[in-house]
């Protein structure tokens, strides 16, 4: 009679007659009978302990991932992924390495300066006054501080014999507000005609609008006055040039403050001119855009043709990538089919070549800033656009739909036909978004830089909407079936010993039908 097992000291010389072949295919007994009396001694204490382990185990792995999710965006997977490209660059080769550099260098999360900023004193101050919330973050603060600091200090100003410019540049670094506007007066009673001094005081301190305008009329003057002398100084020796361009950096400034001012009091043609002025400085084009400032109030007057003929001029620049430009083309092509526009109509008979030019512009300018369209339809609640703002973010959409968005109540039929079109948009994307349609990919870091730039009482839109990552899924289902099976390890000890059972001899006859029988043959 042939033995029952193949492996155990007991059985082995007996099997020593046959192949291996038979020698595997043969039931391992005395392994079985070991698992049997594994299973006849265990205690229900042992699955509880198990099961509970393990759904713990599954629990802590499931609060790890959503917190890194919460927190950082991304799963842990995607971050270990991401990681191990990182450590690996070599298996991508050395031209997609420089690709990705190039990349990564073209999409830094830099923001750029609200070309409307509203004034601190007059708007923001007020805004905290009535509401006690904060509406601008400490990091948007520091961004102004930092670019105040390089538009109106210069290099060799600590030797200067003017003592309010050197105290001036203990002033921008100043992170409190009250004391700003301590240290700007004592630097008044040092030069009453600083201009520094005048323009942030005109910034931060004055509480009304035509005070604004009343404080920055001062600076402008004392500014020209400064310029002028300036300018004789660099014909006399040039090394007073950095002292005459920032003379000229208060000059544009202030201009362009006033024309915000002038806007704001309702005297829309006279920033109508202002604006075309300044675009002839180029001063004034680096400190913001001024052809967003100049097409929003041309659609104040409505004067749509003079704002089309801005545009066509910006067409063919990188600024035209901008969500002013692009809602604003949208805008001008809804105006001409909005009145007449019916979507079930459309529907119907097909829409008409002036219909489709309207409805791409609408897409255009979807795929360029997906947030906007649900402010201009009050699907989302506004507030004061920050300081600065990040392209294609939300904070770029609120400075938007804030200053915009009575220019599409006012065409009839816009906000209908962007609200029966703007989702299609989404259609039209291709999957991964990492391709984009008619602009580049949309940038993975935006809502890390919007988190910085909007207040935290204002619930950040997110693009696109992240689905819950499958590692999380997993993890929660893991720790919801051992909890079950803690449960019922605990109540029927005897049901879960025989059901372990039989789920190891299942896995164990499994095992046997997928290992190849002639397994000996091919490692000997």
């Amino acid at each position: 009679q042939k033995p029952h097992c193949p492996s155990c000291d007991r059985c082995k010389p007996l099997w020593a007659p046959y192949s291996p072949k038979l020698a595997f295919l043969a039931l391992d007994q005395c392994a079985m009978d070991t698992l049997d009396t594994f299973f006849n001694n265990t205690t229900s204490q042992f699955y509880v302990v198990l099961t509970g382990t393990s759904s713990f185990l599954s629990g802590v792995m499931m609060f790890l991932e959503w917190f890194h999710y919460t927190y950082f965006g991304i799963s842990i997977v995607d971050r270990l992924a991401a990681l191990v490209i990182h450590l690996f660059p070599f298996l991508n080769g050395s031209k997609n390495k420089d690709a990705n550099a190039k990349v990564k260098k073209g999409t830094e999360a830099k923001p750029f300066r609200n070309s409307l900023m509203l004034f601190r004193g007059a708007e923001y101050n007020r805004f905290y006054c009535m509401t006690g919330k904060e509406p601008l973050t400490e990091y948007d603060v520091g961004l102004n501080s930092m670019e105040f600091q390089s538009f109106f200090t210069y290099e060799g100003a600590r030797g200067e014999h003017d003592p309010a410019d050197n105290f001036m540049q203990l002033v921008w670094r100043e992170p409190d507000r009250q004391k700003r506007i301590e240290m700007a007066h004592k630097a008044l009673e040092m030069n009453p005609h600083c201009p520094a001094a005048l323009i942030l005081l005109a910034e931060e301190e004055a509480e009304t609008i035509l005070e604004v305008e009343e404080q920055l009329k001062l600076a402008l003057k004392s500014a020209e006055l400064a310029y002028r002398n300036s300018s004789a100084l660099c014909q006399q020796d040039s090394i007073h040039k950095p002292l005459h361009e920032r003379n000229a950096n208060f000059c544009a400034y202030a201009r362009l403050r006033l024309a915000v001012c002038a806007r704001k009091l309702g005297k829309v043609k006279e920033a109508v001119k202002m604006y075309r002025d300044l675009l002839k400085d180029d001063r004034a084009l680096v400190m913001a855009n001024i052809h967003e400032n100049l097409i929003e109030c041309l659609l104040e007057l409505q004067s749509y043709s003079e704002a089309q003929q801005v545009l066509s001029k910006q067409e063919d620049i990188n600024i035209f990538k901008s969500t002013v430009m692009c809602f604003t083309v949208a805008l001008l092509k809804a105006k001409s089919v909005g009145e007449k526009f019916c979507p079930d109509m459309v529907a119907k008979r097909g829409p008409n070549p002036s219909e489709m030019a309207a409805v791409d512009a609408i897409h255009r300018a979807v795929e360029l800033n997906p947030h906007v369209p649900r402010y201009l339809l009050e699907l989302k609640s506004l507030i004061l656009p920050p300081e600065h703002v990040f392209k294609r973010g939300d904070s770029e959409a609120i400075a938007y739909a804030f200053t915009h968005i009575h220019h599409w109540k006012r065409v009839e039929g816009a906000l209908s036909l962007l609200g029966s079109t703007w989702e299609g948009t989404f259609r039209r994307i291709p999957f991964p978004l990492e391709r984009g349609h008619l602009f580049h990919a949309y940038p993975a870091h935006t809502e890390t830089v919007d988190r910085q730039l909007l207040p935290a009482h204002h619930e950040i839109s997110v693009y696109p909407q992240r689905e819950t990552p499958f590692f999380m899924v997993f993890t929660g289902v893991l720790c919801f079936s051992f909890m079950t099976l803690t449960v019922v390890a605990y109540h029927f000890p005897r049901a879960m010993t025989q059901y372990a059972k039989t789920v190891t001899t299942v896995f164990l006859v499994v095992l046997e039908k997928l290992i190849p029988t002639d397994i000996f043959g091919i490692f000997s």
